[in-house]
């Protein structure tokens, strides 16, 4: 079996000073485990690993954004972004011409039996500044690089995708249809995926509301469960017997998203 657990843990500096994140190990274990939205570079968060391998994909702008890949599994390879194909065929710039390709938001590991993609999806922004950025680039450019990988072996991605999937994914739906994280673009994004054969793994096992992955610091959203379920683990269709559970863990704490998990039987 292999536990893999993912968490943007908004800051790995900030989870780490807190001890959160040393007792979600201590007590999870996840064979490999991957977050967004570390905020820090390799060797700022003051915790040792131990008998994990680091691979981390920083943003250039510092204290910002990106990823990591922590597995007590050795990868074959492990690359950072997308393939220079795939840069070059899409325009990853917004309105205020930041370059998303530039905010460490993807690493890809291989192993013998699966490809495993993290991701932190760029937030479109209350004022729906960076909508265009995910709809016609960012997000056919995740999905081209998963389709990628997927002809070589099956893929797992997980991470923050910053949307909402579906009305069940958020506690309020019809207010906040049309804002950040539920629009009908970001939605399509996501389900371009489901078409492509990916698998969300989580409604394999549970279905219906009340499952959130990340909840609003305002008015003790949290306690009342008032969220959205915008963190996720899909597999490409031919993992879908290898995937004997899925879960979401809001008892653990130190950010404002929980982490989302997997296991495979490979």
């Amino acid at each position: 079996m292999t536990k893999i657990y993912s968490w943007n843990v908004n800051g790995i500096r900030a989870v780490t000073k807190k001890g959160t994140l040393q007792s979600f190990l201590a007590a999870h274990d996840p064979d490999i485990l991957c977050l967004q939205e570390t905020k820090a570079e390799r060797g700022q968060a003051e915790i040792e690993f131990n008998g994990y391998q680091e691979y981390w994909n920083s943003a250039a702008k510092k204290g910002y954004s990106g990823t990591a890949i922590f597995t007590k599994h050795e990868p074959l390879a492990v690359t950072n972004d997308f393939s220079s194909a795939i840069a070059r065929k899409y325009h990853f710039t917004d309105g205020a011409g930041r370059d998303s390709l530039g905010e460490g938001r993807v690493i890809s590991a291989e192993f013998p039996e699966f490809y495993l993609v993290t991701v932190y999806t760029p937030n479109a922004k209350d004022d729906l500044s960076r909508l265009e950025l995910r709809h016609q680039h960012w997000d056919p450019a995740f999905l081209a690089h998963c389709q990628a990988l997927e002809k070589k072996k099956p893929v797992v991605f997980c991470g923050d995708l910053n949307v909402a999937h579906t009305e069940l994914d958020l506690a309020n739906p019809k207010p906040n249809r049309g804002k950040k994280g539920f629009t009908d673009e970001e939605r399509e994004g996501f389900q371009r995926f489901i078409d492509a054969g990916f698998i969300d793994t989580f409604r394999l096992f549970k279905q219906g509301n009340g499952h959130y992955t990340w909840w609003s610091h305002f008015a003790n959203s949290r306690a009342r469960n008032v969220g959205w379920r915008i963190d996720y683990v899909l597999v490409s269709s031919s993992l879908r017997k290898a995937v004997k559970s899925a879960d979401i863990h809001p008892q653990v704490m130190g950010s404002d998203h929980c982490p989302v998990s997997v296991t495979l039987d490979l």
